[in-house]
C-alpha cells in the first residue's frame, strides 16, 4: 500500500483537505430526499376537502447519496492534479529549481537515462515558468551559478556530454554557496553518478544546509562502471587490469586491444566471479605484435576510465647485452651480465648470441633486431667491430656502455665524451674522503621524470675530460659535479655511458630500482628517437612540459584537446590526477607522445555512499512515464452527475416505467465506460499520419536514429544548422529536420538522409535493409558518415570499430562501386566550386557512386537518377561540423580548429543538397557546346 501511494503525486494537494467535508455532505445529502413522483389523480375534488397536514419527507435513499459524494470525491480529487508515476516528490511548482547534473567519465555508463530525466525535469520547469540553475560537477568553477529561463536550462543540458575526468562536487560547493545568496532554490535536484570521489563530504555538507528550506531529490542510477588499468607488458604475455564497481554478479567483460589505425590485433574475455571486483585480461601475443597496441578498450563500454592508452613505456625492446666474458662467467649471480638481466628483463626482450667472438656477436645481435645494445666493461673493440657498431648507432641505434678496468681513457670513437686516463677510486690518488651519493638528474635528458635516489653511493668512477659541451652531454651527475652518465648524439642514434660498472665492485647503483628505472628510461627514450628519425636533432621531447597531443573525451576516443588543456610536467606525471585542466590522452608530439591515464595501479572504482541524513532523499529512476490523472477523473466525474441526473429523472417519474430499466442499463453502462476506459489507442495512426503530413507538405532533412541520444543529438543539431545556411543561401529552404527509425517509418518522403554510424548501434534487420535499399534505388541518397577520421588515420572502409561496423552492413546492402569523388564531379560545383569535402576533420575522401569510365573524346555517358549517387560516405563528421543551437551558436570545434574549414564544410553540405535536389543539370550546363553539337545546331 505504501509503494502505492508513493507512486502518485499531487499539483495542488491541499485542495484534497476538502475531503473532510464529506461527512458533512452525507449528512445533507440524506437530508434532501429526491423529488416525489406526480401522478394524476381524477377525483381531485375530493382532494380539496382534506385538511392539511405538515408532511416529512423520507429520507434520500442511500446507494444515491453515496453516488453524489463519490461524484464530489472524484471532483476534489480531480481539481487537485493527480499524477502516476510523478518524476519528482516534490509538490512545489514555483520558485527557483536547481538541477545539479554529474558529468564526470563515470557518468557515460548511464547517461542517456541520465540526461533524459533532466530533460524530463525541465520539461516541467518550461510548463511551470521556473528559473533554473543548472551545474555539472565535472565542469568545475569554470561555470557561473546564475539563475536562467528554463528554455535555456533545457538547451544547456542538451549540449551536455560525459567528461574525460573525475567529478569535482567539492568544487560545487561555493558555486552554490554564490547563487543562494542571489535567490535561494525552492526545488534541488541532483544527478548523481555511480562512484565516490575524495572530496565528496563538502558537497554533502553543503547540501545538507539546504534541507530545512528546500525539497532535496537525489536519483541514484544503478549502472554499472568499470575500469581499465595497470597495463604490464612481461616476457611471456601482456596484462590489463579490469575492475568494477559491483562485484554482486559474475561477468565476462572483454578487452579489445587495437593499433594505431584502429586495427583490432586481439581480443580477451575474462571472467569475473561473484564477489570479484577486479580480474586480469592476459594477452597472449608475439612481442612484435604487442609493440603495435596502442590503445585498450572495454567491448560495450565506451568512457575514458575503460580506454588504456599505450605509449614507448609498454612496449618491449630487444636489447642485446656483451660484456667482456662472452663465455659463461665462475659466478654468474655476481657478473654485470646477472645484474644486467634482472634489470632489463621487466621491460625488454633479451634476444642471446652463442658466439664467442666479438665482432660475430655483434652481428647476430643487429641481425635480430635488438634496438639498443649494452656493452659492459669492453675496452678496446676490433676496428670492424667498431666500424659496424658506428654505422648501425648513425642508423639510429642506441649503443650504452658501463665503464670498467678494461675502459680507461679514450679506447676507441664509441664513447660520448673525452675520458681521463685511470679512474677515481675511494682511497686512491683521486679519492673522496667518502663515497659520493648521485646529485641531480638533467632537466633535458630521459631520467628527468625519475626521483633522484638517496641510497645509491660510488666509490670508483671513470672521470671524463672537462670542457665546455660536458655540461649538455651530462645525463647524471654527483653530488661533486662529475658526470655518472654522459650521453652523445651520433647520427641517428645516441651512444651512453655510465662512468661506473654494471655491477658491485664500483657502485651500489645496480641493487638500487634506480638502476631498473634509468635503463628503462634509456630504452624508451632509444625507441623515440626510432620512431622520430631526427637527424642529429636532440628529441623533442627535452623539455619536462608536455604540451597536449591528443586528449580522450568522455567516450573514450581521442581528439584535438580544448583550449582549456594544459601542458603537464612529466615528473608529475604519477601523481597527478586527471582534470578540466590535464585530462587523459597523449601528452607530447605526434611522434614522441606520453600517455597519462585515467586510473592507476592502486586506484579503485568505488560507488557512491549517500550519508545519513541524505538518504532519504534518495530514490531511484522511475521506470516509467509519468501519467497525469486528471483527464480520467474529470471524464468520471462526469459520468457520475450525467448517472445522477438519470436517476432523477427515473425517481421524478419524467419516464415511463417501461423504459426504467433499459434506461438505468444503458446509462451505467456508458458511464463505467466513459470512467474506466482506457484512452483511445490511435497513437500509432495518429503519430503515422501527422509524420506523413510533415513530411510532405514541407521538405525536410532527415537522419536516422541511431539510439545514442548523444550522436542523434548531434544529427539533430547538424541537419539544422545546415537548413539555416540553404535558407539563407539558396532558393530551398526547408523546415526543421526529422529523425527517422529506418525498421518502422516511410523513408519515400525524404530526398536525403544523414546516417551517422556508431561502433555499438544494432545492426538494421532484413526489413530495414530492404527499405532502405529501396529508397536508394527509386532515388534517395544517403550520406553514411562514421565520424572516425581522427582515429582512422586511412580512407579505407576498415579498421576502427565504426568502419568495421559500416562495412558489416554493406555486405547487406547492394551497394553499387565507389570511388573518390573525382575532381570533374558535378559534386565539385553544384553551387560552389570546392576540390575538397571536410567536415568537423578533413582528410577523408567523399566516396560516390564509381562513374561511367570516359569516352574517347574525354566524356562521362550520363547514368540513371539525374547521375545522382544513392550512397555516399564519409569520416569527417559532417554533423557536428555544421551543428548549431537555436542562438547560432556552434557547439562543437573543427579540428583543428578553424572558421575556414567549417565554412568549406557548410559550402560541402550546400553542394551536396543541390546535387540531390538538381540531380547532374549542373554538368549539363557545363558542357552546353557539346550538348548543342550532339543536338545538331
Amino acid at each position: 500500500m505504501s509503494g502505492l501511494f508513493a507512486s502518485l503525486a499531487f499539483a495542488t494537494p491541499w485542495v484534497l483537505a476538502a475531503l473532510a467535508l464529506l461527512p458533512a455532505i452525507w449528512w445533507l445529502l440524506r437530508l434532501t430526499p429526491p423529488r416525489p413522483e406526480q401522478t394524476t389523480f381524477p377525483p381531485l375534488r375530493l382532494l380539496l376537502s382534506i385538511t392539511k397536514q405538515e408532511e416529512t419527507p423520507n429520507n434520500s435513499p442511500w446507494w444515491l447519496t453515496l453516488l453524489r459524494l463519490l461524484l464530489i470525491a472524484a471532483l476534489i480529487v480531480a481539481l487537485a492534479g493527480p499524477t502516476w508515476n510523478p518524476l519528482t516528490r516534490s509538490t512545489t511548482t514555483t520558485g527557483p529549481l536547481w538541477l545539479v547534473i554529474d558529468n564526470g567519465w563515470d557518468a557515460a555508463a548511464g547517461w542517456s537515462q541520465q540526461q533524459d530525466l533532466a530533460l524530463k525535469l525541465l520539461d516541467e520547469a518550461v510548463e511551470n515558468g521556473r528559473p533554473v540553475l543548472v551545474l555539472a560537477s565535472a565542469d568545475g568553477p569554470r561555470q557561473t551559478p546564475a539563475l536562467t529561463g528554463a528554455p535555456e536550462a533545457r538547451e544547456h543540458v542538451r549540449a551536455l556530454a560525459p567528461r574525460s575526468w573525475p567529478n569535482d562536487r567539492a568544487q560545487l560547493a561555493p558555486l552554490m554557496q554564490t547563487a543562494a545568496s542571489d535567490t535561494p532554490p525552492t526545488t534541488l535536484i541532483w544527478l548523481p553518478s555511480s562512484l565516490q570521489t575524495a572530496e565528496d563530504k563538502i558537497f554533502f555538507q553543503a547540501l545538507a544546509t539546504y534541507e530545512d528550506t528546500t525539497t532535496i531529490e537525489i536519483f541514484t542510477p544503478d549502472a554499472q562502471v568499470y575500469g581499465l588499468k595497470n597495463l604490464r607488458n612481461n616476457a611471456q604475455s601482456m596484462r590489463l587490469d579490469v575492475t568494477r564497481m559491483n562485484a554482486e554478479e559474475p561477468e565476462s567483460p572483454e578487452v579489445l586491444a587495437v593499433d594505431g589505425q584502429g586495427r583490432t590485433i586481439a581480443r580477451q574475455r575474462i571472467t569475473l566471479a561473484s564477489g570479484e571486483k577486479t580480474g586480469t585480461a592476459r594477452l597472449d601475443l608475439p612481442a612484435d605484435l604487442r609493440n603495435d597496441i596502442a590503445r585498450l578498450t572495454l567491448t560495450g563500454h565506451r568512457a575514458s576510465g575503460t580506454t588504456f592508452l599505450a605509449d614507448e613505456r609498454w612496449k618491449r625492446r630487444k636489447v642485446g647485452i656483451l660484456t667482456d666474458s662472452l663465455a659463461q662467467e665462475t659466478q654468474p649471480l655476481l657478473s654485470a651480465r646477472y645484474y644486467l638481466n634482472r634489470a632489463l628483463a621487466p621491460f625488454a626482450d633479451l634476444p642471446s648470441t652463442r658466439s664467442t667472438d666479438l665482432r660475430e656477436a655483434i652481428t647476430d645481435l643487429i641481425d635480430k633486431g635488438v634496438t639498443v645494445m649494452v656493452l659492459a666493461n669492453i675496452g678496446t673493440l676490433p676496428a670492424s667491430a667498431e666500424d659496424q657498431l658506428n654505422r648501425w648507432v648513425e642508423n639510429g641505434g642506441t649503443l650504452v656502455r658501463f665503464a670498467g678496468p678494461n675502459m680507461a681513457g679514450e679506447s676507441d670513437t664509441l664513447i660520448p665524451v673525452r675520458l681521463r686516463g685511470g679512474d677515481r677510486t675511494l682511497g686512491g690518488s683521486l679519492s673522496w674522503k667518502q663515497p659520493q651519493p648521485i646529485g641531480e638528474f638533467a632537466a633535458g635528458g630521459p631520467f628527468r621524470a625519475l626521483t633522484v635516489p638517496t641510497d645509491v653511493t660510488v666509490q670508483r668512477q671513470v672521470l671524463a675530460q672537462p670542457s665546455a659541451e660536458l655540461p649538455d652531454k651530462t645525463w647524471a651527475s654527483l653530488q661533486d659535479g662529475t658526470p655518472l652518465v654522459t650521453a652523445d648524439v651520433r647520427g641517428q642514434g645516441q651512444i651512453v655511458l655510465f662512468h661506473v660498472t654494471a655491477d658491485t665492485t664500483w657502485s651500489n647503483l645496480p641493487l638500487s630500482g634506480a638502476f631498473v628505472q634509468m635503463l628503462q628510461a634509456i630504452t624508451t627514450n632509444a625507441a623515440a628517437r626510432t620512431n622520430t628519425q631526427t637527424d642529429s636533432e636532440p628529441s623533442e621531447t627535452s623539455s619536462t612540459m608536455l604540451p597536449p597531443y591528443r586528449v580522450l573525451d568522455g567516450t573514450g576516443q581521442l581528439t584535438t584537446p580544448p583550449p582549456e588543456a594544459l601542458p603537464l610536467n612529466e615528473t608529475e606525471l604519477a601523481s597527478l590526477s586527471p582534470s578540466w585542466q590535464h585530462q587523459p590522452g597523449l601528452y607530447g608530439t605526434e611522434n614522441a607522445f606520453t600517455a597519462f591515464n585515467l586510473l592507476k595501479a592502486e586506484d579503485e572504482v568505488v560507488g557512491l555512499d549517500l550519508p545519513q541524513e541524505l538518504q532519504s532523499a534518495a530514490r531511484a529512476y522511475p521506470e516509467s512515464e509519468p501519467v497525469d490523472l486528471r483527464a480520467p477523473l474529470w471524464a468520471l466525474v462526469l459520468s457520475l452527475a450525467l448517472l445522477d441526473s438519470v436517476i432523477r429523472i427515473v425517481l421524478s417519474g419524467a419516464l415511463q416505467r417501461r423504459l426504467v430499466q433499459p434506461v438505468l442499463v444503458a446509462t451505467l453502462g456508458v458511464s463505467v465506460a466513459l470512467a474506466f476506459a482506457p484512452t483511445p489507442s490511435h497513437a500509432q495512426e495518429t503519430d503515422a499520419d501527422i509524420f506523413a503530413l510533415d513530411a510532405t507538405l514541407d521538405t525536410r532533412l532527415a537522419y536516422v536514429r541511431t539510439g545514442d541520444a548523444q550522436v542523434d543529438e548531434i544529427s539533430r543539431a547538424g541537419l539544422f544548422g545546415l537548413t539555416r545556411v540553404l535558407t539563407a543561401r539558396t532558393a530551398l529552404e526547408p523546415e526543421a529536420p526529422v529523425g527517422v527509425d529506418l525498421e518502422t517509418d516511410e523513408l519515400a518522403f525524404f530526398p536525403f538522409l544523414y546516417w551517422p554510424i556508431t561502433a555499438d548501434m544494432p545492426e538494421p534487420s532484413e526489413a530495414a535493409i530492404a527499405r532502405l535499399d529501396a529508397y536508394m534505388r527509386n532515388g534517395g541518397t544517403v550520406l553514411i558518415d562514421t565520424r572516425d577520421q581522427l582515429t582512422a588515420g586511412s580512407g579505407g572502409f576498415s579498421g576502427t570499430p565504426e568502419r568495421t561496423k559500416l562495412r558489416t552492413m554493406l555486405e547487406s546492402i547492394d551497394v553499387p562501386p565507389l570511388e573518390p569523388v573525382p575532381s570533374d564531379h558535378v559534386l565539385t560545383k553544384t553551387f560552389y566550386i570546392l576540390n575538397e569535402f571536410p567536415g568537423r576533420y578533413a582528410g577523408s575522401p567523399l566516396w560516390v557512386q564509381a562513374l561511367p569510365a570516359a569516352t574517347a573524346q574525354g566524356r562521362r555517358p550520363v547514368r540513371v537518377s539525374d547521375g545522382v549517387s544513392p550512397i555516399l560516405i564519409t569520416a569527417n563528421d559532417m554533423a557536428a561540423a555544421w551543428a548549431i543551437d537555436s542562438n547560432g551558436t556552434y557547439l562543437y570545434p573543427t579540428v583543428p580548429p578553424n572558421p575556414s574549414q567549417r565554412e568549406m564544410a557548410f559550402r560541402v553540405g550546400v553542394n551536396i543538397l543541390m546535387y540531390v535536389m538538381t540531380g547532374n543539370y549542373k554538368s549539363d550546363q557545363v558542357h552546353i557546346p557539346a550538348l548543342l553539337e550532339r543536338l545538331g545546331q
